[in-house]
């Protein structure tokens, strides 16, 4: 990423961005929660891109470098945490799992980031809790460095649908499967089927995003069928398609 921009403290508000905005490179000297009210929104870093609709929460550690983007009409909720206040113990980006309750929580939070009130401290250290037992969730596109995992990834990005195998694609860019296949496993930790699923989930939401219907969706991002599609979405997501393009 070039031309980064410094802000050392993570702002708390709330941010309204139209389809396909970003905001670009910038790090913060301190961690921040990332949470779509409505729309999804992507943080992509160095290590890869995660991808977050309503039932999931990012997690930023302060100093990482990272850019957002909006996949259809994104209200952005951002809490700001000090470097020292790492309730999550965590030093990675990571997607985690938003309960009804942590969702208002940080909806509220965020409403009025000037008021100082004994009431709103008391709200963020419920947020602070419910943020401990949230669980995580795999919601990343790692991004690759080998330039053999590079080609192929690219295929898979470029055309969700392509039914091809790894053998296929491993002979489409002169790379043998079982090379491609350890690749898969030591440098993004999951295997080749596992990546796919992924990524046909980050184009699946950013069709949803744009209110395209969820037949055309499952079509465009390579499943055998309608139901299909629904199955894996609800699996990975915990909601339907229908149910998220129905989001506030």
């Amino acid at each position: 990423m070039s031309n980064i921009r410094h802000a050392p403290k993570a702002p708390t508000r709330v941010r309204t961005l139209a389809a396909g905005e970003r905001i670009d490179a910038h790090h913060h000297d301190e961690h921040q929660i990332v949470y779509a009210g409505s729309g999804v929104v992507t943080v992509t870093t160095d290590a890869g891109t995660w991808f977050a609709p309503g039932t999931r929460a990012l997690w930023v550690p302060a100093h990482t470098v990272h850019a957002h983007r909006a996949r259809g009409h994104l209200d952005l909720h951002l809490v700001g945490l000090p470097a020292h206040d790492n309730p999550l113990g965590l030093d990675a980006p990571t997607a985690l799992a938003v309960s009804p309750l942590l969702r208002e929580l940080i909806l509220a939070y965020t409403h009025d980031p000037d008021d100082d009130t004994p009431e709103r401290h008391r709200l963020l250290a419920v947020l602070r809790d419910q943020l401990r037992v949230s669980p995580q969730q795999p919601m990343r596109l790692p991004t690759p460095t080998d330039p053999r995992l590079t080609a192929v990834c690219a295929l898979v990005h470029a055309n969700p649908a392509d039914p091809r195998t790894l053998a296929a694609l491993g002979a489409a860019t002169g790379t043998g499967e079982r090379t491609l296949s350890r690749l898969f496993r030591g440098e993004l930790g999951m295997t080749f089927p596992q990546w796919r699923t992924q990524s046909r989930l980050y184009h699946a939401l950013r069709l949803l995003a744009d209110d395209t219907p969820v037949t055309t969706v499952a079509h465009h991002c390579g499943w055998s069928s309608t139901s299909a599609f629904i199955d894996v979405f609800r699996r990975h997501l915990g909601y339907t398609p229908g149910a998220h393009r129905h989001r506030p």
